[in-house]
């Protein structure tokens, strides 16, 4: 996932399309309803797949709500954004995704906004920091679903064995622990996953760590940033070319780097709440701490939502509506976000989290929430920025790489895309 903090809403990416199954045109009317929701799977396998959670919610909505059925259709994150894509080109808007982005739908004028849709007390109960990252020229259209921010995860056994006694604090301690665990044999000190799949997030992450980001604070993009070039050679000079990632960065994925530290061989890497159930499947002793940065603590964490949104094509805004304040009930946030490791999108449902002892672990996750920077979501240049960082990041720490050119390279395809209003 992707992906910067919001609140559930944008944790989880669902696209539902509405569709009369009677006469009558929708838009208010008590006519039957078929609402067609497409949503992203945050299962990892066909045990845990998202559907399980829709179906069941669903059939609870249609059992309240005779009148209305509600369609679900679950894709892989690899396939759910370009069926929802299709489907709009195609005519055939859904009425609701649950996907990874939302502004380019919006600039083209395609989905309502949310204070067309909600309920004061359900719209008012989104996190601050995520129903802003929804926000489009000042309107929010993306709902938040489901939410992570990062940490950096160590393994505890392996620490131990290397005469580490205390989590690094800064880089400098990240260099020297990883110095002291390949010295003692680990495979990879320190995973750095900027292959294809999520270089977006793992770059976004070493930016605010070395006190950049991708953006500035009007949302103008700073990629090529003295701070970002600095902070990618630091990366390729103490880390990359002196082997201490284990592996050569642009090949790795993020995917591929949690289960290479759920099986023992990480020393430590960024990761999201999810890894830890991974890694307590495998027995994995670790622990987490908030992000290291150049002299202490970075700037900030980096916070990633999904989107929910709400197409008007179908014109049943009044049924959608009433579906939404139904899945954004604290009952249904909460079970999402317990089922999938995410974090609640909404301050009642985080704030039931973090009074309960049942989630411990994910405390810290939720504490940083608030203050969690995003990915500059808001922009319908960012899915191109995004793809681009995704083909280029990992280059860029090569051993004949050269950070400062890669990163110039992406700040000129950005300029371009802002400048063409792409």
């Amino acid at each position: 996932m992707q992906r910067r903090y919001l609140s559930l809403a944008a944790v989880i990416t669902t696209t539902m399309t509405l569709t009369l199954t009677g006469c009558g045109s929708g838009s208010g009317s008590g006519d039957d309803v078929t609402l067609k929701l497409i949503a992203a799977d945050y299962g990892d396998s066909q045990s845990n797949s998202s559907r399980h959670y829709w179906d069941e919610l669903a059939r609870a909505y249609e059992k309240k709500h005779p009148g209305t059925k509600i369609d679900v259709e679950v894709y892989s994150w690899t396939d759910v954004d370009k069926k929802v894509e299709d489907l709009v080109n195609a005519g055939h808007a859904p009425d609701l995704a649950q996907i990874g982005a939302y502004a380019d739908y919006a600039a083209k004028g395609q989905l309502y906004g949310v204070d067309k849709l909600l309920n004061v007390t359900t719209q008012a109960d989104f996190t601050p920091s995520l129903a802003e990252a929804g926000e489009y020229k000042r309107i929010q259209y993306g709902m938040p679903f489901g939410a992570s921010t990062r940490r950096l995860f160590y393994n505890k056994k392996l620490f131990t064995q290397a005469g580490i006694t205390s989590p690094p604090q800064n880089w400098d301690d990240i260099a020297r622990d990883a110095q002291l665990l390949k010295a003692h044999g680990v495979e990879m000190p320190f995973a750095l996953p900027l292959g294809p799949e999520e270089t977006q997030a793992e770059t976004m992450q070493w930016m605010l760590s070395g006190g950049g980001g991708y953006t500035d604070s009007i949302g103008k993009y700073t990629i090529d940033s003295p701070e970002n070039v600095k902070t990618f050679d630091w990366l390729k000079e103490n880390l990359v070319d002196k082997g201490l990632t284990g592996t050569d960065p642009a090949k790795l994925n993020r995917k591929d780097a949690f289960q290479d530290f759920a099986d023992g061989k990480v020393g430590m890497l960024n990761g999201h709440p999810t890894l830890m159930k991974q890694a307590e499947a495998k027995g994995i002793d670790y622990g987490s701490v908030e992000l290291p940065g150049t002299n202490g603590k970075a700037k900030a964490t980096m916070g990633v939502a999904d989107w929910m949104m709400a197409f008007k094509q179908g014109g049943h805004r009044t049924q959608v509506g009433k579906f939404l304040d139904f899945v954004y009930s604290d009952k249904n946030v909460e079970k999402f976000s317990g089922d999938y490791g995410l974090l609640p999108v909404t301050t009642s449902a985080s704030e039931a989290m973090q009074g309960d002892p049942k989630y411990t672990k994910l405390h810290g996750f939720l504490q940083q929430l608030p203050n969690a920077e995003f990915y500059p979501a808001n922009k319908t240049s960012w899915p191109l920025i995004s793809k681009t960082v995704k083909a280029k990041m990992g280059a860029a720490v090569d051993p004949h790489g050269n950070p400062a050119g890669v990163l110039t390279d992406i700040q000129n395809t950005a300029d371009a895309a802002d400048n063409t209003g792409e």
